[in-house]
């Protein structure tokens, strides 16, 4: 079997992309239109990839499931976003909370459903975003777990391996954490 290769999971909104925030609250822009990189998105993804990380981004999009957005432009959206950034793969998880789904983070299922498809091994690898959903599905995958800290008015991420003000201070510790960790 061949080597297990290692990963950096990336959130969208917020992680990649500037959020739209209203009342302290983060919310997916509504059309390919309002996206806008966030600084250094596309040199951060470059190095990550020079390091030979594979780079997959994990976007719930429950506005989909809720009929406020629809799956062709999120997928616009999701494939400008892969195209501009040089991204390995892209997974959307588009149900609501209620859906009881295996997606939807904090569930770990569309960083596990990677994992197999890619060979990765999730221990070497990373889980970045914005929320504390993209921590705890990054936690339940055994991912280490980098939150980007923009001090949301929501449910605080816990129990994460790095915050950062930015994605280039993910990236950053990413780089320097070149090794396996041992768990406790």
């Amino acid at each position: 079997m061949s080597e297990r290769r290692r990963a950096v999971f990336l959130d969208r909104d917020g992680t990649l992309n500037y959020p739209v925030v209203r009342e302290g609250r983060p919310y997916p822009p509504a059309s390919l239109a309002e996206m806008e990189l966030i600084p250094f998105a596309r040199e951060v993804c470059a190095n990550l990839r020079a390091s030979g990380y594979l780079l997959i981004l994990v976007t719930n999009q429950p506005d989909i499931a809720r009929g406020s957005q629809t799956l062709s432009a999120v997928n616009e959206m999701n494939g400008w976003m892969q195209q501009e950034l040089s991204l390995d793969d892209v997974w959307l998880c588009p149900h609501d909370s209620g859906d009881g789904c295996l997606c939807r983070k904090p569930s770990p299922g569309m960083l596990t459903q990677a994992a197999n498809l890619w060979n990765i091994n999730l221990a070497e690898s990373f889980m970045v975003g914005d929320r504390w959903r993209d921590i705890e599905a990054g936690r339940r995958a055994g991912c280490r777990t980098v939150l980007i800290d923009y001090q949301y008015d929501e449910q605080r991420a816990a129990g994460y391996d790095q915050a950062t003000p930015d994605l280039v201070g993910a990236a950053e510790w990413i780089l320097s954490t070149n090794h396996p960790v041992e768990k406790q």
